[in-house]
């Protein structure tokens, strides 16, 4: 395949990332158009020996990060800027690129390093860094759904290491409910399987029927998440889950504020 069809194949996705990480389509676009240019004088610097979508990225950065600019927070906000545009000049610049590689790019953290020329340990303290950050403009409280002890107190350390509070960890259906009706938390984490052989995808549905909350899915049984009744937009993780993916879907969610309706809501997927 040559350069020109590997970039084509990409284009859509960058250019939805070059918008992201700028705050407008029209400056994003600008420097995709940089990077074709700096590949068309010198084919030589894209990386073809990598996977085509890494190599791609990987360019693209490489001309992003060549302007000083790019290096250093932004100063104030732009009135032209959505809100998480506005959030997103709060984070550090590195961390941002981790931060939206893996959570809105679902890159893994070994093609993340790859697009960012580096290693998995920078990439985990970057994402580390970066969900740290976030948490400072976003913290809520956290309802954790989870029936085997250890996973829930693995969940809270990791909800609490990144500035939320848990306000509650609820093993069945019934105790899912009440915690959340006691609490109304800002955000959900529900294995699907529950201690009684309750579902945690319908007592989050149950939630639903009243409040619109962000929900991430952790669980060993994806497929029950993916054929039944769920709510949108459904973040699924899957048991054993690997820290830094969990700390990057719960920026994602709460960062962009993808609260979750019921499936019975007007206009839901099914």
């Amino acid at each position: 395949m040559s350069i020109s069809d590997i970039i084509a194949s990409q284009l859509p996705y960058l250019r939805r990332f070059a918008r992201v990480l700028s705050g407008s389509q029209e400056s994003g676009d600008a420097y995709v158009v940089a990077m074709l240019e700096a590949i068309a004088a010198e084919p030589t610097v894209f990386p073809d020996q990598l996977e085509p979508r890494v190599a791609t990225y990987q360019s693209f950065l490489d001309v992003w990060n060549a302007v000083e600019l790019n290096h250093t927070r932004e100063e104030g906000t732009s009135e032209r800027l959505a809100a998480a545009d506005r959030k997103l000049e709060a984070i550090t610049p590195r961390a941002r690129q981790a931060f939206l590689l893996m959570a809105v790019e679902e890159f893994s953290t070994a093609d993340t390093a790859a697009v960012l020329r580096t290693d998995e340990a920078e990439v985990k303290a970057l994402v580390d860094q970066a969900a740290s950050e976030i948490a400072e403009q976003v913290a809520t409280n956290v309802l954790i759904i989870e029936d085997e002890p250890m996973i829930a107190l693995d969940l809270a350390d990791l909800v609490s290491g990144l500035g939320h509070d848990v306000s509650d960890t609820a093993r069945t259906h019934k105790e899912a409910v009440a915690a959340f009706q006691k609490h109304k938390p800002g955000l959900v984490l529900a294995d699907i399987q529950l201690a009684d052989g309750s579902s945690g995808l319908e007592a989050v549905n149950e939630i639903l029927e009243t409040f619109d909350v962000p929900v991430i899915f952790i669980t060993a049984y994806p497929e029950r998440l993916l054929t039944g009744s769920r709510p949108e937009p459904t973040f699924l993780i899957n048991k054993p889950f690997r820290t830094e993916t969990v700390q990057a879907v719960i920026s994602q969610a709460l960062f962009f504020d993808y609260k979750a309706r019921s499936p019975n809501a007007e206009g839901a997927s099914a």
